[in-house]
C-alpha cells in the first residue's frame, strides 16, 4: 500500500477517535466569525495574524490538506470562496456537515497533494496550508504546485514542522534518532511510527521548508514560531513549528 493511502486511512481512524484537528467549529464560532471575531491556526497554539490575509471578501481560497471543518467555515463566514482538498474522507465529511449546517457553498476535493493539484494555473488568491507536509516525502513538489495554482501576487500561508520532534523518543526525554527521519529508507523508523500510531511521517529541514518556497518563486514576507502545545518540549519552550507567509512574485 502506498504510504499516502496508509496516512489517509490512519487519519480517518483518528477522526473516529476524536482527533483534536477533526472537531468542527460550532455554530456560535461561525456566527462570531461573521461579525469579525475569529482566529485560525497554521500551527498548534498561535493564531495566524489577521493582517496576513487582508480582506477575504470574494477571494478564492484553497485549504490545502485542511479538512475537518475548522478553518474553511471561518473563511467562508468572512466572505471567501473556498475550496478544500484533503485525502481523508472523514475530514471532508466534516467540511460538508458544517457547510450544510450554515448554508454556504464550498468546493470539496478528495485528492493527494503528492500528485499534481487538480486545479488550473492561477486559480486561487490564497492558499491556507496548515501543518501536514510532515506526512509527505517531497515538499518541493507541493511548493511548486502551490506557486502554479496561485495568481500573481497570491498569498501562501504554511504551517511547517522542523526536525526537533523527530530526534526525540516518545516522551521527549532523550535524543534517539539520526536525521533525516525517513521511514521509506529506514525500516526502524517505520516500526517506530507504527508502534506510536503516528502514520507515515518525514522530517524536513529548514532549507527544504523555506528554501523550497523560495525555489518555487515565492517571496517570504513574514514568519512566526510555535511549540507543540503540550509535552516536555513545550514545557521547555523549544520551538518545533513555524508559520510562514509568502507571496507569488508579480510578473
Amino acid at each position: 500500500m502506498d504510504y499516502t493511502e496508509i496516512n489517509s486511512q490512519t487519519i480517518d481512524r483518528w477522526v473516529d477517535e476524536g482527533w483534536e484537528w477533526s472537531i468542527p467549529i460550532t455554530h456560535e464560532v461561525y456566527e462570531w466569525a461573521k461579525v469579525g471575531k475569529w482566529n485560525v491556526g497554521l500551527t498548534p497554539t498561535k493564531p495566524v495574524p489577521h493582517e496576513w490575509f487582508g480582506d477575504l471578501r470574494g477571494k478564492k481560497l484553497l485549504g490545502l490538506a485542511s479538512g475537518g471543518g475548522q478553518q474553511m467555515p471561518v473563511f467562508s463566514a468572512l466572505g471567501a470562496v473556498c475550496t478544500v482538498l484533503d485525502y481523508s474522507q472523514k475530514q471532508l465529511d466534516a467540511e460538508r456537515t458544517v457547510a450544510d449546517r450554515e448554508g454556504y457553498e464550498i468546493n470539496i476535493v478528495k485528492s493527494d497533494m503528492t500528485k499534481p493539484l487538480p486545479f488550473d494555473d492561477g486559480e486561487f488568491d490564497i492558499i491556507f496550508h496548515p501543518v501536514s507536509n510532515c506526512y509527505i516525502k517531497d515538499v518541493y513538489h507541493v511548493f511548486r504546485e502551490c506557486h502554479r495554482v496561485l495568481k500573481d501576487g497570491g498569498i501562501l500561508l504554511c504551517g511547517l514542522g522542523n526536525e526537533v520532534n523527530y530526534i526525540v523518543n516518545e516522551d521527549e526525554t532523550m535524543i534517539v534518532n539520526k536525521m533525516p527521519f525517513d521511514p521509506l529508507e529506514n525500516p526502524d523508523y517505520m516500526k517506530q511510527l507504527k508502534e506510536d500510531d503516528s502514520g507515515v511521517q518525514f522530517s524536513h529541514t529548514t532549507a527544504e521548508q523555506i528554501g523550497g518556497q523560495l525555489e518555487a518563486g515565492f517571496i517570504l514576507t513574514d514568519i512566526i514560531s510555535d511549540t507543540n502545545g503540550s509535552g516536555r518540549l513545550h514545557e521547555l519552550n523549544i520551538e518545533s513549528f513555524i508559520a510562514t507567509r509568502a507571496v507569488k512574485r508579480r510578473i
